[in-house]
């Protein structure tokens, strides 16, 4: 029997090519890998019927991520995108996502007719308030494929509902670090954004000092405001008397989400995290050291 052996450069050659025919997907799949934690300890229980099939949920969160909690974390020191950036950028609120919900409990990673693969072109028109390409893409697998939506229409409805939001001034750029009651926070956002009511939001904190980490603000299916669910629970979310808020510490002029000035109209972005960690009631805000390392990790 005869055995045709094909010449070294040739093996050589589609070694080499192999690889780039699976890279972008296996890109995807090892961002799935990476295990964000922003929604541990989250209930996801939901009606026993229908559970998990997309379309079929209550209302959105959209959650808003305050980017200097998540820059001094463990995660956030290896976050070249989001928190050290060659161009010396830093956020404040930015993107976390948008999350469908039930009244309790949410669903999540839902079966979709085609394989929820995101496309690079949606992944790049998101980062300017999203700056992180494995949350996009976690966040449209675990969330996205639950409203129903294809990726671009997802984060297209992601953004509308963003730039809805107006962020009070004290949080646009604050060089130092502020400790604020979460009902204070939500009297400011209120203020800022007069349609709100205390029951359409909820304000997550935990870890070192009660450490603000997301606001979630809640829409019904057309992108109307409406009240939460069982899931954002304030208390839980949330119980110190006092939160500490790192500071953004960027530039006198401070920018949003997408780089624009703080002071654009409402359409402007602006610049997200959110585990529930442990909380405590007595106001006690050790601010760990590393936060005031120079350069630029915020």
């Amino acid at each position: 029997m005869h055995v045709t052996r094909l010449p070294t450069a040739i093996l050589a050659a589609v070694a080499c090519f192999l690889p780039l025919l699976t890279s972008s997907a296996d890109a995807q799949r090892r961002y799935d890998d990476r295990g964000y934690g922003y929604d541990r300890g989250y209930d996801n229980r939901g009606p026993r019927q229908q559970r998990n099939v997309a379309g079929v949920f209550d209302y959105y969160a959209l959650v808003l991520s305050w980017s200097p909690t998540h820059c001094a974390s463990e995660d956030g020191k290896r976050d070249e995108m989001q928190c050290n950036r060659r161009d010396g950028r830093r956020y404040n609120f930015v993107l976390h996502g948008l999350w469908p919900q039930y009244e309790r409990g949410f669903p999540n990673d839902c079966p979709t007719r085609d394989r929820p693969f995101v496309p690079q072109r949606v992944i790049d028109s998101i980062l300017d308030v999203m700056p992180a390409r494995g949350l996009v893409i976690h966040e449209y697998r675990k969330h996205g494929t639950c409203s129903g939506l294809d990726p671009a229409g997802y984060f297209d409805l992601a953004r509308q509902l963003y730039n809805r939001i107006r962020i009070p001034e004290r949080y646009v750029n604050p060089f130092d670090v502020q400790f604020v009651a979460p009902e204070e926070l939500m009297r400011e956002m209120i203020a800022a954004n007069p349609e709100l009511k205390p029951d359409m939001m909820a304000i997550s904190c935990g870890g070192p000092g009660n450490r603000l980490k997301e606001v979630r603000v809640c829409f019904t299916k057309s992108g109307q405001l409406r009240s939460c669910g069982q899931n954002e629970d304030q208390r839980r979310m949330c119980s110190a008397r006092q939160m500490y808020v790192p500071p953004v510490r960027s530039s006198a002029k401070g920018t949003r989400g997408n780089g624009r000035p703080a002071t654009e109209d409402r359409d402007s972005g602006h610049g997200g995290n959110g585990q529930d960690g442990r909380r405590d009631d007595r106001g006690t805000h050790p601010a760990p050291s590393r936060d005031y390392l120079p350069g630029p990790r915020i």
